[in-house]
């Protein structure tokens, strides 16, 4: 697509147009797509002038100074309680009347969807399209009341008296009075009449109607501001916000408009986890439940240190509830019951990759996690207490000569060799603007990446013992003989302190850093006093310098952001629109107002938004780091979420070591990384953070890459390169990064245990006559092998199951279908509901317009043709995604039965219906009995209904000279010694010359060649691919072989077995002997799941981690097969950074363009591949609805110690 795609299209720019004129002025439609008669403007016009006029009447009768101001409110008030009383009851009463009325006739389909058929100007269409009403009682009460009290308050708030006293000046108290009641109108047309769409949308549905709140909440704040100047007496500061507030009133309109102001519940969420974060010393939650619980218990602590008399006891008491609180004690249930518990509901309960071995520390809470816990707990309380009592109230309470001066001073040097130690441990120093020289260059393998890689672990773990075990001790002990805690007693000072202890555990690393500014700075000050600096004490520093850091940090990244996005929206051909040249011109010329919106975004914490990600900046409104409001791990999951689901455990284990090494750079909640491997991309997100814990969300990327997703996967592999593939000597210009501006920077390479994807082209294999000539031969061998295996494990009593025998199932003609009654099912392409949470709600196959057909395959079809089959269970697809199944799915084309009318069986052999399906069997007392020489052969006897197969002797006889008679007596001679124990050699010598045996494998194996339709060679690539997959033509044994589950299993998994000899064969040379073919069948069958991709073993085996795994597929557009072959092997997986900011603002405008615009076309201009932004990555790994990964983990606890 061209860079000058359509921002909206047609459609949606006419739906824009409506829709924003109504977020405007609250609700009202004044811009219809249709003509309306002209009282359903004026109604409207009407009910959104009515709070004036109330307002007016008890402002004027105040002015007349014939009611008090007081009495006046309540008038104005009790008038608008009634008003939207009755609107509430009109609209109540049309929706009765709407729901008894019979609307005669189909509905017309050539009319527009919105357009309402208006009788006159109060019948039950105008009232209900005007004024809908509420969903739920409660709401219309609630509403009603809250109507009436901001009427009411609203006078009161802008009585012209009032304004007066606060200008001076009549001509601005009326321009105020006028543009105020304008700001209360909108709140109350959104709250009682109509309520509008907000730009500013968390939830995609608004269920409990909490939007119509959220203007009159901003109204509440603004009047209570005003109420406590007026009663709280002559306060200079709360008269001066008054006078601010009442001219940012003005403009709420247009913050509402510009979506600015959060809703509620992302207001309630961002406002607890800043507070929680900045104020009390915690960190960003992973849920929502989490965040509320942690809140409410870190703010009780500060309440209980302001009332605790004693300094000491408040500095114990902050100590103890600062290290309890700061560990993950959610998971010490889960900790207690080992490391396999951790992970057991979170994407790994079926087989998944195996959790990290028990003797790992961390992984369990055993005797040395609680020891060193226990340990830390009573040094610290002790430490802090000794330190206290006899060093806090020392008479010289100066930094430079007091008794703070040498742990002042040892802070400085902690903090200069922990952040020297970290930044060795990356690819890239200073910002990722060097190379580090000290990084292991090449990533030849993984043994030699460790070798290099083994000085910089011992100086990561000199980092990690300075960091964990000697900063939080020097730190308590600064804070235990701070003088400011004699002035504890102060609300400001409780909680700074609050937050100063627990930080100290929390977050040891930044709590260094604002350490050492506070340092730096009194330092810097000398003996000098700083007045206003010296009165705050050390908490509320401290406290100052977190949020100064945080803010700084983030208009950096912000600013980096917004570079990017204009430089490249010039430089890059590809996203060089019309308009790029007139935006520089207007960022350039406005380049103060466009500083002021990045500082803006970063003061609130909010994201910044770039409007159809077009150097066209806005202030989102603030919310959580997570950016969504749903739980974590939403996904929609495909067939290759399972490569996720199973690298997910290794990579975990791989990121704890990394995080504790610092490889990953600081490590804060809302932090996001990239990992590359192969055809993978892993998105993952820092949720949490405390003391020895991490918590994440890992999430896959679709692996079906689209020419977006490729451009920008293909970048990608070059910014990983120029860090990781550089050569030994380094030149000074090859020392910089060239790709600094990307929003990727490349951190370290991480050894995850992964399948690597190989796949071929089976041309002159799979077609070569030399080759199938001997695909016969190896398929009896194999079968011989596999019958005789069978009866081993048949006495020694455990046997796989018929339903996950891997490489059992498979797709069968309509022939083999009908003829089969108790056949294996189709294979499912299944997905673990356990560990994948799915997006089944969303569907690209709603019923949005009526009832729609399901899309019947050949699989369904036949599969409902035939009576009492099981239905084929089908998944929900992904939002926007097309089913790429053909209709004959992968089938050959030449395979393909010929069309007949479904259900009547024509040209197929006819079958008694009346018959017992096994009516081609013999009974089992007329066959003959067999004598075996041997008294351990009846070992290796198999079934007896093996032996029923209706073929004419004389078939078998002339098949005879093709069974391995030397190969079946090598295979004995091996199998023999596993069950026989210690025997002599005449005892296996006599297994081995048993004629009975011999002949009763040979007529079962030769049964199953014919029935196979097998008896001559091969020729057909097709007819083999057919075979591979189970879809069997119809034979005269099939109906026999079908009715045996086991030996169909047996006979399919020994075709599948041999062609993959003739493919190893082919490729690696033929089998030199016996024992050589033997050994790899064993192989096959102990490290190799062989068969088909869209079968559940292959799902299970992927994540059972089977070492390697084998398919055949067919390639219908270029007629070509191929083999695909997965190999489980530790790889290297390149982890980066990503700049956070950078993907918060495009998350901010994913949910504006979707959620308000609904431009969910899937070639709009904000989805498209960018090089440096990774614009389609980002919007990829959003959280459904608005993103679509197929993998995404629960949150996953994790230590990092």
């Amino acid at each position: 697509m061209g860079p000058d795609v359509p921002l909206l299209n047609e459609y949606k720019q006419e739906f824009f147009w409506k829709r924003f004129p109504q977020t405007v002025l609250g609700g009202p439609r004044f811009k219809l797509g249709y003509c309306a008669p002209p009282y359903v403007y004026v109604n409207q016009a009407v009910l959104f002038l009515t709070p004036w006029l109330f307002g007016g009447i008890g402002t004027l009768l105040c002015q007349l100074q014939l009611l008090q101001e007081l009495h006046a409110t309540v008038l104005s008030g009790m008038l608008m309680f009634g008003a939207a009383a009755g609107v509430q009851g009109l609209a109540l009463y049309a929706a009765h009347r709407s729901g008894t009325v019979e609307i005669l006739g189909g509905p017309n389909i050539l009319v527009d969807e919105e357009e309402v058929e208006f009788n006159h100007c109060v019948s039950p269409e105008t009232v209900r399209f005007i004024a809908p009403g509420k969903r739920f009682g409660l709401n219309v009460v609630l509403h009603t009341i809250l109507a009436g009290v901001l009427c009411g308050f609203g006078t009161w708030y802008v009585f012209l008296g009032r304004l007066t006293a606060l200008y001076g000046s009549i001509g601005v108290s009326l321009v105020v009075f006028v543009l105020s009641w304008v700001t209360l109108c909108i709140a109350e047309y959104s709250l009682i009449v109509n309520t509008a769409t907000e730009t500013a949308t968390f939830q995609a549905q608004d269920t409990y109607e909490i939007t119509p709140l959220t203007r009159p909440l901003y109204i509440f704040i603004f009047i209570a501001v005003d109420l406590a100047e007026r009663f709280s007496g002559p306060v200079p500061e709360l008269q001066l916000a008054s006078q601010v507030l009442h001219v940012l009133f003005l403009f709420l309109p247009l913050l509402w408009a510009l979506g600015i102001l959060p809703p509620l519940d992302a207001l309630l969420l961002w406002g607890m986890e800043q507070a929680l974060v900045f104020g009390l010393g915690g960190s960003p939650m992973s849920s929502n439940l989490r965040l509320l619980l942690m809140f409410g218990i870190s703010a009780g602590v500060a309440v209980c240190n302001y009332f605790i008399p004693s300094t000491l006891g408040v500095v114990l008491f902050s100590i103890s509830t600062g290290f309890l609180l700061s560990l993950d004690l959610s998971q010490v249930g889960t900790l207690c019951r080992g490391p396999r518990a951790v992970f057991g509901g979170r994407g790994f309960r079926r087989g998944g990759s195996p959790p990290p071995p028990p003797s790992n520390f961390g992984w369990n809470l055993g005797c040395r996690e609680l020891l060193l816990y226990l340990s830390l707990f009573l040094v610290a309380v002790a430490e802090a207490g000794l330190l206290h009592h006899f060093l806090g109230l020392t008479p010289s309470q100066s930094l430079v000569t007091g008794p703070q001066a040498p742990v002042s001073y040892l802070l400085l040097v902690l903090f200069c060799l922990c952040w020297a130690l970290r930044e060795i441990q990356g690819a890239y120093v200073f910002g990722g603007v060097f190379l580090n020289p000290l990084y292991p260059k090449g990533m030849s393998s993984v043994q030699t990446f460790k070798q290099r890689d083994r000085g910089l672990y011992i100086a990561a773990a000199i980092r990690r013992v300075l960091l964990h075990l000697v900063s939080p001790f020097a730190m308590i002990a600064f804070l235990s003989m701070d003088k400011s805690l004699q002035l504890l007693h102060r609300a400001s000072l409780s909680v700074g302190f609050t937050r100063a202890f627990r930080v100290v555990w929390q977050n040891s690393e930044d709590a260094l850093l604002q350490m050492v500014v506070v340092v730096l700075v009194q330092l810097a000050a000398g003996n000098k006093m700083l007045p206003g600096w010296d009165n705050l004490g050390t908490g509320v520093q401290l406290l100052l310098v977190g949020l100064l850091i945080d803010r700084l940090t983030q208009f950096l990244a912000k600013l980096k952001f917004t570079l990017t996005v204009l430089v490249t929206s010039w430089t890059e051909k590809k996203q060089r629109r019309q308009s790029a040249g007139t935006l520089l011109a207007l960022n350039a010329s406005l380049c103060p107002l466009l500083l002021v919106v990045v500082t803006l975004s970063a003061l609130l914490s909010a994201p910044l938004l770039p409007l159809f990600t077009l150097p066209i900046f806005l202030v989102g409104f603030p919310r959580p780091q997570r950016s969504w409001p749903g739980p974590v791990g939403t996904a929609c999951p495909c067939p290759d979420s399972i490569f996720y689901q199973q690298m997910s455990g290794s990579l975990a284990s791989a990121l704890r070591t990394a995080f504790a090494r610092g490889s990953l750079g600081s490590l804060a909640p809302g932090s996001h990384f990239l990992g590359r491997f192969q055809d993978r991309m892993v998105w993952i997100m820092i949720l949490e953070r405390g003391h020895g814990y991490c918590t994440v969300n890992i999430k896959g990327l679709e692996l079906q890459e689209t020419s977006c997703h490729t451009v920008e996967a293909r970048r990608v592999d070059e910014v990983f390169e120029a860090a990781f593939e550089r050569p030994e000597q380094l030149g000074f210009t090859q020392g910089f990064n060239l790709h600094w501006g990307n929003a990727l920077t490349p951190c370290a390479a991480l050894a995850v245990q992964v399948y690597s994807d190989a796949r071929n082209v089976l041309s002159g294999i799979i077609d070569s006559h030399d080759n199938l000539r001997k695909l016969q031969d190896d398929f009896l061998k194999a079968l011989v092998w596999l019958l005789l295996r069978y009866c081993v494990q048949k006495h020694k009593g455990f046997l796989w199951s018929s339903e996950e025998g891997p490489g059992v199932g498979g797709r069968k003609s309509q022939s083999s279908q009908l003829a089969q009654t108790t056949c294996n099912q189709l294979p499912e392409a299944v997905i673990d509901s356990s560990s994948l949470t799915s997006f089944g709600d969303w569907s690209d196959e709603d019923d949005l317009f009526g009832p729609q057909p399901a899309r019947r395959t050949v699989a369904l079809v036949t599969a409902e043709a035939q009576p009492g089959h099981a239905v084929l269970q089908t998944g929900a697809s992904l939002p926007g995604s097309v089913e790429m199944d053909s209709l004959f799915e992968n089938m050959a084309l030449s395979a393909l039965q010929p069309l007949q009318p479904l259900g009547l069986g024509i040209g197929m052999p006819a079958v008694d219906k009346g018959c017992n399906p096994g009516i081609f069997r013999e009974s089992a007392s007329a066959l003959p009995q067999l004598n075996f020489n041997c008294p351990q052969s009846e070992v290796f006897n198999l079934p007896t209904g093996w032996r029923t197969a209706p073929l004419l002797p004389s078939r078998l006889l002339q098949l005879r000279p093709l069974f391995p008679e030397d190969w079946f007596r090598f295979t004995l001679g091996q199998f023999g010694p596993a069950v026989q124990g210690e025997t002599s050699e005449d005892m296996t010598k006599a297994l081995k010359e048993d004629e009975a045996l011999k002949e009763l494998h040979a007529q079962v194996a030769l049964s199953c060649l014919i029935s196979l339709g097998a008896e001559s060679a091969f020729t057909s690539p097709s007819y083999v691919y057919r075979l591979y997959c189970g879809d069997i033509p119809w034979t005269e044994g099939l109906d026999w072989l079908s009715s045996s589950k086991e030996l169909y299993q047996l006979a399919l998994r020994a075709f599948r077995f041999s062609f993959k000899l003739l493919f190893d064969q082919a490729s690696l040379g033929p089998m030199e002997s016996p024992e050589e073919l033997f050994s790899t069948l064993e192989e096959y069958e102990r490290d190799w799941y062989i068969g088909l991709v869209t079968e559940k073993g292959w799902h299970d085996s992927v994540l059972q981690e089977k070492p390697f795994l084998f398919s055949l597929g067919h390639d219908l557009a270029m007629g070509t097969y191929t083999g695909r072959v997965l190999s489980l092997q530790e790889q290297l997986v390149q982890v980066g950074r990503l700049n956070g900011e950078g993907v918060r603002g495009q998350w901010a405008n994913l949910s504006w363009e979707l959620l308000y615009a609904t431009n969910d076309d899937e070639e709009r201009y904000s989805i498209q591949a960018h090089p440096f932004m990774l614009r389609n990555l980002t919007v990829q790994a959003a959280d459904p609805p608005l993103g679509y990964p197929i993998y995404s983990s629960a949150p996953l606890h994790f230590p990092c110690l």
